[in-house]
This record gives C-alpha cells, structure tokens and sequence, in this order.
C-alpha cells in the first residue's frame, strides 16, 4: 500500500518498509544500468546492489537521490513489491534484435500498466476474457473458429481494438522511444495484455494487434523461447492475415490477378496495409509469383512499404475513454498517478494515443 493511502490512527504501525523489486522496477523501466544509476543518483555502485538484493535499505537521503534519478515519488519504493513479467512469458517479435536493456525496459513499464489497469479494475466492471486456446490448430483455420465464437462473419473487423478490449483484452500503448519494438502480449494470471507501438500507422497498428491475438489463441501454453520464435512469428502473420481478410470473402472479391488500383480500393475495404493484401493474394494463390514481386515493387515505389498513403486514422481504445473520461465517474490521470505513486507522465504513457491526451 502506497503512502498516500494508509489511514491516519492514533495508533503507533510500522515504518514504511523498502521495497528491493520496486527499485529494480524503476530502474529497469529506464533502461539503466546499475553503474549508471549510480553515477546519475550519486549513490555508490555498492549501496546501490545492497539496496536492490536486499542486504541493507536506503538511508532518507539516499532514497530521495533515487527517487529524483528515477522519475518516481520516494512513496513508489514503499508499495508492495510488484512481480516483474517474466521474458519467456511474452512475445516478443524479432527478439534476437532487441537488446536485453531494452526488452527489459519495455517489461518493466509493462508490470506497471498491469497495475494501473489493477486500478481501473477495482473501480470498474471489466469486461471478461474470452479468449479460446486453440494450439493444435493451423492458424487460418484457428482465426476462421475465433471469428465464428465472436459472431464476426466474413466482415471487416471495425476497430480491432474495441474487439480486443470488448474480449477482455487490456490494451496500452508502448513507450515510443522503444520504437524497434512493434507490439507484444501476455497473459497476467487470467488476463490477457496487448500492448501496442501506437507510433506506426492505423493499418500496421491492426495488424499487430490481430498478430498478439494469434499469439495468444495459439501460444498461450508455450514459453516464449527464442530458439522457436520464428516459427511463432510466421503463424501469428497466418493468424492475423486470415482473421483480418478471410479467405471466403476475398475470393468473392474476384481479385485474381488484381491491378493496383483494385489493391488499393480493397486494402481500404479491409483496412489493412496494401503490402499485407498483396502479401494475402499470393498466399490464396490470387497473384502468381511475377505479379506479386511485380505489385510489391511498384507498391514500394509509390512509399508503401515504409508508410500508407491516404490510410486510416489509427484505432483508439473505447474502454480507456470511458473509465478516463466517462460523465458519471471516472479515474483521472492525476487520481491513477496518485494511487500508484507515480509521475502523470508514466499514466500519459500508458495510454498514449488510445485516449486524447489528458491532465
């Protein structure tokens, strides 16, 4: 329990007592290593792996120089210690090419969206997970049964980010300067995490969010080692491709040997990127060999394969605006900063671009 929240009594309790995990956390989320916490907080190197393994607490003075080198209120290292997300347990694309500093950063900052959505969850009703294990599925086949549990048809998905969340899926927003990081998720006891780079463009953003979908219906039972994350990686794609463009309905799109103009109306249609349907096509066998490398060279021409040209606004999340914005009640960036004894600019960077930037 934070500072903030203990009840006044006119009976003597404990002091505040340290939390080793909580310093790790800060530092973690920063992306600092010891020696250059140290030489950011002038707190010996020494004390300072005292203070994280637990051997001996920060003095008053040393746990404000902490404080102040880690953006955190000194109350932060005074809450209950706080389960770090583990690596094998998330899904990490292209892992091998992501530094263990900022793998872990991004974890950390991730162990405390968890406990900001712990918040909302106290307050509010959430929605609950639905989300099948369908492991010893192909993957077109598995999104085709996931479309049909959802009631979804053949359809574009509207807002892959409503569907998420209205699945019990939380939804957050990665920190943008971990911009090599495209999206990741977990499960955290029962409950299933997508967290999202909302830096890149509406289509892409929909794509990964329907590739952590695939991670999660089809690898929820499997450790994420890296040894087998390209086999992952590959059907996440075939899971996200086939539940965001279903093969019944681009077939009857009669896109055989589709022109880029055809391309582009149907990407639009789709709300996926023009690469990802030229991409789809040549998997159902619509474009052959020379018209896919053909359309995929003139598509990089014209600037889409770095950027989607005339695409859509990126999603936004529904739950976050009415827990954080909602008439009756709701929960502030100030009130959530508050209760989790953090800076508003770590809540902000939970929900970066899902919700209008708030005070």
């Amino acid at each position: 329990m934070s500072r903030s929240n203990r009840c006044a009594s006119d009976t003597p309790f404990d002091p505040p007592v340290f939390s080793p995990a909580r310093l790790k956390l800060a530092r973690q989320r920063l992306g600092l290593t010891l020696t250059k916490l140290a030489a950011l907080s002038d707190v010996s190197l020494r004390s300072l792996t005292n203070y994280e393994t637990g051997k001996l607490p920060p003095s008053d003075e040393s746990l404000r120089k902490l404080a102040d080198a880690l953006a955190v209120p000194p109350s932060f290292f005074e809450r209950d210690a706080l389960d770090a997300v583990p690596v094998e347990a998330a899904s990490f694309r292209k892992l091998s090419k992501t530094t263990a500093t900022r793998r872990d950063a991004v974890l950390a900052s991730a162990s405390l969206t968890v406990e900001f959505f712990d918040a909302i969850a106290s307050k509010f009703k959430l929605p609950d997970a639905d989300i099948p294990t369908l492991d010893k599925l192909a993957p077109d086949h598995a999104a085709d049964l996931v479309r049909r549990r959802w009631n979804l048809g053949d359809r574009p998905i509207s807002n892959m980010v409503h569907l998420l969340e209205s699945k019990g899926v939380r939804v957050a927003a990665i920190r943008h300067e971990y911009n090599d990081i495209d999206a990741f998720c977990f499960f955290r006891d029962t409950t299933p995490y997508v967290f999202l780079n909302t830096s890149r463009t509406g289509e892409r953003q929909r794509f990964d969010a329907a590739h952590e979908l695939g991670h999660l219906v089809l690898h929820s039972e499997l450790d994420m080692e890296p040894s087998t994350s390209k086999e992952r990686e590959v059907e996440a794609n075939q899971f996200a491709a086939a539940f965001l463009m279903p093969r019944t309905a681009v077939f009857a799109q009669s896109m055989s040997g589709a022109s880029l103009d055809r391309i582009l109306a149907a990407r639009s249609y789709w709300k996926v990127s023009a690469m990802a349907l030229t991409h789809r096509l040549h998997d159902l066998h619509l474009l052959n060999n020379w018209q896919y490398r053909t359309m995929c060279v003139t598509l990089s021409d014209q600037g889409y394969r770095s950027s989607e040209p005339g695409g859509i606004v990126p999603e936004s999340s529904q739950l976050l605006r009415k827990v954080m914005f909602g008439a009756a009640s709701k929960i502030t960036v100030r009130e959530a900063a508050e209760e989790l004894d953090l800076h508003h600019a770590d809540i902000r960077g939970f929900v970066r671009d899902l919700v209008p930037t708030a005070s």
